[in-house]
């Protein structure tokens, strides 16, 4: 039986794993690991430090339909709609762009709630905390390095993280990559922001004609949420929840800052553009060093293959696009090399 590892629990590396069990069945094991706390990647869900208010999403905000891949990813949405881990988008969000070829879908149980399917469909052996560090080539296997807690070794590789966090990699990573594949890969570019995650207690009630806003003329905030409407999610009993999303400029501006330092500033921008906001229980401020893909790695739709045989493959939205559809397509890719190499 062969053994898979895939770094990264989030969308790419979830749908990954969900892909690769339904092909192979139990032909293969998986095991996923991830740096963090929790699954999500940049769709993860932040609870807040008191039960008594709502999770907030402090990376992606909602799912849009592609155009172009309606139809061949048709059966991930009826999937996740039948499940009820997304509902069409009701409210207002001010500032969007009209577009009748795109449909909006929220997510009543936070943006995880969608790798978390994937992940529990997919059966395999999730590990948090556990950040990658090296690969050593080792034979028909890799060797792969753990921060904290050793090495392992695996029949094949799939790398979802950013990939800034690829060309980092100790061991045979620097040499097994050729200078047109570490250049294409140099040629990524990210968007940066912060975001900030105000949680209110259940006595506080937020009124606004939108569920979500988009901010054309502040220098530091671009848009802000109530959790709870734009979910469309009936919580009796829990407090609201208010996330902030800096502007692109205004994060790569401060970027190396800590968040100690932004956070004041964008309250204090926060309060100009919603005077009279009720005091929060409390913040969660988030650097989102690697938000959105401005640039994907050119001439590799869906994935980079560094190394046949033991496979080592990158994947994710920086070799596609930054959203939904652009994960699907990815991990679709790498499925179909998955099936030829196992």
């Amino acid at each position: 039986m062969s053994r898979v590892l895939i770094v990264g629990a989030g969308l790419t590396g979830s749908l990954c794993a969900c892909l690769l069990r339904r092909e192979l069945q139990n032909k293969v094991e998986i095991v996923v690991w991830d740096k963090a706390r929790g699954v999500g990647g940049r769709m993860s869900t932040s609870r807040p430090p008191d039960s008594s208010s709502h999770s907030a999403d402090l990376g992606a905000q909602y799912i849009s339909t592609t155009p172009a891949y309606a139809k061949s990813h048709h059966s991930f949405y009826s999937e996740l709609l039948s499940s009820g881990i997304l509902k069409p988008l009701q409210g207002l969000i001010e500032g969007l762009k009209q577009n009748d070829d795109y449909t909006h879908y929220v997510t009543p149980l936070g943006m995880s709630s969608v790798v978390k399917h994937f992940l529990y469909q997919s059966g395999a052996d999730l590990f948090f905390e556990h950040h990658v560090t090296g690969l050593y080539h080792r034979g028909a296997s890799w060797e792969v390095q753990r921060k904290v807690g050793g090495t392992e070794t695996f029949d094949a590789v799939v790398l979802t993280m950013p990939v800034p966090q690829i060309l980092q990699l100790h061991g045979d990573m620097g040499h097994l990559l050729s200078v047109q594949q570490k250049q294409q890969l140099e040629e990524v570019v990210y968007s940066s922001r912060f975001a900030l995650a105000l949680f209110f207690s259940p006595d506080v009630v937020l009124n606004f004609p939108w569920v979500a806003r988009y901010i054309t003329d502040s220098p530091c905030v671009r848009y802000i949420t109530v959790e709870s409407c734009k979910r469309n999610a009936d919580s009796p009993g829990l407090g609201p929840s208010l996330v902030v999303h800096t502007s692109v400029p205004f994060g790569l501006e401060h970027l190396e800052r800590d968040n100690e330092d932004i956070q004041p500033i964008i309250l204090q921008e926060l309060h100009r553009l919603l005077p009279g906001l009720p005091q929060p229980m409390s913040i969660k401020c988030q650097k989102w060093r690697y938000s959105q893909v401005l640039t994907s790695v050119p001439d590799c739709p869906g994935h980079m293959t560094i190394l046949d045989q033991p496979l080592l493959i990158c994947g994710g939205d920086s070799f596609s696009h930054s959203n939904f559809d652009g994960c699907v397509e990815s991990a679709l890719s790498i499925l179909n090399v998955l099936k030829t190499s196992l």
